[in-house]
């Protein structure tokens, strides 16, 4: 899979949504819940009640996209379930959507350019 760039926003929201929403119920849910604008560019990440399955929309510039994904074994990771929106890194996000354990991958660690060869 192609995933996004360091670049991208990632905002996750942590409560299960009705996975009956298209593109247009959740980019409301993006407007009022999260209370952001879903035509933004960020990448909006939405968990159903059974844990198998994610959805994401995002603003390309042209329309918004709509991307769902079931595991068909495992789960997906999610932190507990309360109100609120996390904000995730895109290596944390293409994790997430591997099925592997997203918080486990951590910002890599910035290096200094060496002045003179050792």
């Amino acid at each position: 899979m192609i995933g996004p760039t360091g670049a991208v926003r990632v905002m996750m929201a942590t409560k299960p949504v009705d996975f009956r929403k298209g593109a247009e119920g959740l980019a409301a849910l993006v407007r009022d819940g999260m209370k952001t604008d879903p035509f933004s560019g960020a990448v909006y990440v939405f968990r159903a009640k059974r844990a198998d399955r994610v959805k994401l929309i995002f603003w390309d510039g042209t329309g918004v996209c709509l991307f769902a994904k079931r595991l068909e074994d495992g789960a997906f990771r999610w932190p507990n379930v309360q109100d609120g929106v996390m904000h995730l890194t895109a290596a944390q996000l293409s994790a997430l959507l591997e099925g592997l354990d997203w918080r486990r991958v951590h910002v890599a660690r910035e290096t200094t350019v060496p002045t003179q060869a050792s």
